[in-house]
């Protein structure tokens, strides 16, 4: 705290002493009040100015410091003012002094209580800028929280001034009126204790409810609205029907039928989705013999000579598919019927709120969850042969190696396939339109990765787009500068073989009734979904790609948790969707491991971090295995251990950063994981090291010199 703070303190303790010492609460009293008002009122007669000057003022101060007696005051106006001025007077007296209560809350507590519990601050301040307004309303309509404390409460938060100025104002304004009406008759009044009485109390709360009424009103009108036209069954055949089976799909469907829900999941296409037909499954089977292609090329430096490296491509491709198959049972529409979901292959189309049509029957549910998934884009490129075209779905169609092969997207699907087609014997040539490779991570994390990728053969052309193309015995690509400038270099071609396009994935939102019932999309093209994955209609749900805000296969299973127990249950309680702490992983070589904030994020959003490094270089197990690229660099809040962001690029990266996800998750901080014994040697000790790296920074530098004479001392020197 400054010292303009202290000074401020200091200055409205030292009133509120005088206050209390000079007799003020004695002197505000309903006794001593009431038996002044006939001086009072004969000496406002006198001085009428000055009186009623005084007389605002002093009300001003007395909100202000958050002094007891307003209330009195706000009688006795009555008595000397009558009513309507009196209720001027008091209504903007007692705003304008709780606007300064509060502003000097916010000045002088603020800043401390939000760098201290900024979790807990951040979700209030979510709540006030949406709803603060009407919560602030209904305080003021019903005085069962002392207006003092709501005063010095808001200043904790963001509401403008102006804000809290103008709802206290309307707020307060039923009660002040009630109370300088009842002043009006002081001389007739036993007690304050009188004026509220059940009655008038029960009519305030009704006022004081009207604001979440009228909202709950509105809500069930605009319900009602869009449900126009759509009657709602009397009989329901399912209380859940799911279309996609995804990770998403696969895993709300499972939920629904384990709590004995009639479930109905519908796909269209290979159940598992994606992530097992043709993205996390063929991929990863895909690096591993890529991995061992590159670690048989420098097997020397483990002083192991290997002669007549071959790869067969078609043999690489049809293990790919035996990962896939070993796992498609697992997925499989006999698993889930087993399960109790009821499983229908074909294409399900929403026709009402409360109807899926699928292989010409109709189905009515409850609830609808769609799980529709995302689909690579492939642009029109003029001059493409579409044959030599392939995306992160059809690329495991290939049973030859591409001789030369151009990649364009340098995101974790392009980084990844490069990489791994490289290491496979490919010509491979990444063009990427943003500057640098994996945009969406820092600048050190994409240079680390451009020098792998370079020095293992990838040629990379960053900063430019495909903008044409010659198909004859090769295709010849024509990509161009995206800032084109006097100096932009003149276009390039590109030679190759076949044209991986892995530059971002579409929605799914077409094809299923979406746009004929109206569901509404966000700018990106998504189903638009509120918290609790509600999308216009409340009855019908969206998870997965084709909603979320990371198109990961781990994120689309958590959504779906959610929105399977809010499809079924939210009748008696909703649950609004967590996705503070989300890792994910480019299972490149360096794998590159991320959860929360990175540098980029943290500087754009303005939120202060201190930054923590450790290379891998000095790890001992990643010396002995030879694998010394890469760091671990950890964003924690500033004097603090606690975890705001974690970056690895490493090898197991993926696996080594759920320690820190744990962390994140359940609030532990450095030194929890400082304090914690990890075998030696392992990669997950980088962790350990990196909380080290922390705590060392922060060592007491001054305590060394009277640690050094200590131990002097006790040598006897």
């Amino acid at each position: 705290m400054g010292w303009t703070k202290i000074g401020l303190l200091l200055l409205l303790l030292v009133a509120a002493a005088i206050f209390f010492a000079a007799g003020g609460l004695e002197a505000l009293s309903f006794e001593s009040v009431k038996s002044g008002q006939k001086a009072l009122q004969n000496w406002m007669q006198e001085e009428p100015l000055l009186g009623t000057l005084l007389f605002v003022g002093g009300y001003i101060l007395l909100t202000a410091l958050s002094l007891p007696g307003a209330a009195i005051l706000t009688l006795l106006a009555g008595g000397l003012f009558g009513f309507w001025w009196g209720l001027i007077a008091v209504s903007f007296a007692s705003t304008l002094g709780a606007t300064l209560a509060m502003l000097f809350s916010r000045f002088l507590f603020r800043a401390s209580i939000a760098k201290r519990f900024d979790s807990w601050v951040a979700v209030i301040d979510e709540g006030v800028t949406k709803d603060g307004a009407r919560y602030l309303f209904s305080l003021r309509l019903v005085p069962a929280i002392p207006f003092f404390v709501i005063n010095l409460v808001m200043g904790l938060t963001r509401m403008p001034a102006t804000t809290f100025f103008w709802v206290s104002q309307l707020g307060m304004l039923p009660g002040t009126a009630i109370y300088v009406n009842a002043g009006v008759q002081l001389s007739d009044l036993s007690s304050p204790a009188g004026i509220l009485s059940p009655a008038l109390l029960a009519s305030l709360l009704l006022l004081a409810l009207l604001p979440w009424l009228m909202k709950a009103l509105l809500n069930a009108l605009e319900t009602r609205r869009q449900y126009r036209g759509y009657p709602k069954p009397k009989r329901f055949d399912r209380d859940l029907v799911v279309i996609g089976a995804g990770s998403g799909g696969l895993v709300t469907a499972l939920i629904g039928a384990t709590v004995k829900a009639e479930v109905t999941l519908i796909e269209s296409n290979e159940m598992g989705g994606d992530c097992l037909n043709s993205g996390c499954v063929p991929s990863k089977a895909l690096i591993t013999s890529a991995r061992l292609a590159s670690e048989i090329d420098r097997s020397e430096r483990l002083g192991i000579s290997v002669d007549g490296k071959k790869v067969d491509f078609a043999k690489v491709m049809a293990g790919v598919d035996a990962a896939i198959e070993t796992i498609r049972p697992n997925d499989s529409p006999e698993r889930y019927r087993d399960l109790g979901v009821d499983v229908r292959l074909g294409h399900g189309r929403v026709k009402t709120p409360y109807e899926v049509e699928v292989n010409g029957e109709v189905l009515t549910t409850r609830s609808i969850v769609l799980a529709t998934g995302a689909a690579p884009i492939i642009p029109d490129i003029d001059g493409l042969d579409s044959a030599r075209c392939f995306s992160s779905e059809t690329i495991w169609s290939l049973s030859e190696l591409p001789p030369r092969l151009a990649v364009v997207g340098g995101g974790p699907i392009g980084v990844e396939l490069a990489q791994s087609f490289s290491r496979l014997g490919s010509k491979v040539t990444l063009i990427e339109m943003m500057p640098r490779i994996m945009i969406r991570e820092d600048g050190d994390v994409a240079e680390v990765m451009s020098e792998v990728m370079t020095s293992e053969g990838v040629e990379l052309h960053l900063g430019h787009r495909l903008i044409s193309a010659v198909t004859d015995t090769a295709v010849t690509l024509t990509i161009a500068p995206v800032e084109m400038a006097a100096d932009s270099e003149p276009d390039k071609t590109v030679v190759c073989d076949a044209v991986l396009f892995a530059a971002g994935r579409r929605p799914r939102v077409t094809g299923f009734g979406l746009e004929d019932l109206g569901i509404k999309l966000t700018e990106r093209g998504q189903i638009a979904v509120d918290p609790y994955l509600r999308t216009n209609f409340t009855n019908i749900y969206a998870v997965g790609d084709v909603a979320g805000r990371y198109q990961l296969t781990h994120t689309a299973s958590h959504m779906a948790w959610y929105a399977a127990v809010n499809a079924l249950f939210g009748t008696f309680r909703r649950f609004k969707i967590d996705e503070r702490v989300i890792p994910w992983c480019t299972f490149s070589s360096p794998e590159v491991a991320r959860v929360g904030l990175n540098e980029a994020e943290a500087k754009e959003q303005g939120i202060a971090v201190e930054v923590t490094r450790f290379d891998i270089a000095e790890l001992d197990r990643a010396i002995a295995e030879r694998e010394r690229r890469g760091f671990v660099k950890v964003l924690t809040k500033p004097g603090s251990d606690k975890i705001l962001g974690v970056t690895i690029v490493s090898a197991h990266a993926g696996e080594t950063i759920a320690e820190f996800v744990l962390a994140m998750k359940h609030g532990l901080g450095l030194r929890k994981i400082l304090a914690t014994i990890h075998i030696y040697p392992t990669w997950s000790e980088m962790n350990k090291f990196t909380a080290g790296a922390w705590q060392k920074a922060r060592k007491p530098e001054w305590l060394m010199p009277w640690l050094t004479r200590y131990h002097r001392f006790r040598r006897g020197d």
